[in-house]
């Protein structure tokens, strides 16, 4: 799901820690798969340091790619990182091993909230502890916006991006959104009053309808672009990951562009998903892999990771070791009241997968 700002200098990271990005020879230590830049450089050498297991990464930068790999298993890795609507499919295909909670000491730091949203997908949360997590909202330019709509434009409503009279007037600055048809579909149809992982086939033809009503409008669907086009002003409004908005608001201060980046989370309801660490059924290192997980759950520790990644964690007590600004943002780390009106991402039956694939195609080439 998360293609990250920070991929370039993780990657050179990688070589100066000398973290092995590639399973192919096996050596002892304990074999990571996980997205690009989701980890604070200096914690593989960290762990190494305390435990004497090194730590082997490969990096992804798709879902689809990870869960195929696992899917087949034998892939080398103990620990991978899952996004939630993920989870389900891995569990029913019994690629995951049960966690043994007797070796994670410090499974009592993560916030129970997160973990009653968590278990939408992972019932009982047997097999994954949330690593990090984040919202898919509205990440706009504070003046264009402004400029387009005037001073009551409905900043905190989807209202701004699914009614035709608003998104028309931003077509001049730019419209973009997220390349995902799980988290677009599913706002859609929560706008609409429905169920945002709606059993009903009819449903999503609801969602296609409104989609398509506003598609001349979206200048573009692409997940890894929209970030830097709303830090450079080449759009005036995203529906994206609150790291991105927060990422270009951080570019413009540094350079001093004047330009105002602000992110909602709108009153109707706004999707949450979280990346999880998972322990394979046939990973080779187990005991070093439930290790590193405990090692994770500590709060110093992950902190690190939320500065490096601008993501909030799932640790209720990693908080005091997050940079303020980081912490004391409510993009970032939204209180309990809107935490509570956050819609997990959930995964659908492979017959709504295949209708939501359709419609996908439909919007995107605006047919």
């Amino acid at each position: 799901m998360r293609k990250s700002h920070l991929r370039t200098i993780f990657s050179a990271s990688l070589l100066c820690a000398g973290i092995s990005t590639s399973v192919a020879a096996v050596e002892p230590g304990m074999y990571l798969y996980n997205w690009f830049g989701l980890l604070a450089p200096e914690t593989p050498k960290e762990f190494e340091q305390e435990t004497g297991t090194g730590v082997h990464m490969d990096a992804f930068d798709s879902a689809e790619i990870m869960q195929s790999k696992v899917m087949a298993g034998r892939t080398g890795y103990d620990v991978v990182v899952a996004t939630s609507n993920v989870l389900p499919s891995l569990i029913q295909a019994g690629v995951l091993q049960p966690l043994d909670r007797n070796q994670l000491s410090n499974f009592s730091h993560i916030d129970p909230d997160i973990l009653s949203q968590l278990a939408v997908n992972d019932p009982g949360n047997r097999y994954a502890v949330p690593y990090l997590w984040g919202t898919t909202g509205i990440g706009y330019d504070v003046d264009k916006v402004k400029a387009a709509l005037g001073d009551n434009a409905p900043v905190n409503s989807w209202d701004l991006i699914f009614k035709e009279e608003n998104i028309s007037k931003l077509q001049s600055c730019g419209v973009a959104m997220l390349d995902s048809p799980s988290e677009i579909i599913s706002i859609a149809l929560n706008y609409l009053g429905l169920p945002s992982n709606s059993k009903n086939p009819d449903d999503y033809q609801k969602a296609q309808a409104l989609l398509l009503k506003i598609r001349p409008y979206i200048l573009y669907f692409d997940s890894s672009r929209i970030d830097a086009d709303l830090a450079d002003g080449n759009i005036c409004a995203v529906v994206g990951w609150a790291n991105g908005a927060l990422a270009a608001q951080a570019i413009n201060e540094k350079s001093n562009t004047g330009r105002k980046i602000n992110y909602s989370l709108p009153r109707e309801g706004a999707l949450s998903w979280s990346e999880n660490l998972v322990l394979l059924k046939d990973a080779p290192h187990p005991k070093a892999g439930m290790a590193f997980i405990n090692y994770m759950l500590r709060p110093e520790i992950i902190a690190k990771t939320s500065n490096h990644t601008l993501y909030p964690n799932a640790n209720k007590d990693a908080t005091e070791f997050v940079e303020q600004k980081l912490r004391d943002n409510p993009w970032i780390y939204p209180d309990k009241k809107t935490i509570a009106t956050l819609i997990p991402l959930e995964p659908l039956p492979l017959k709504l997968e295949r209708i939501r694939t359709r419609i996908w195609t439909k919007v995107k080439s605006g047919v």
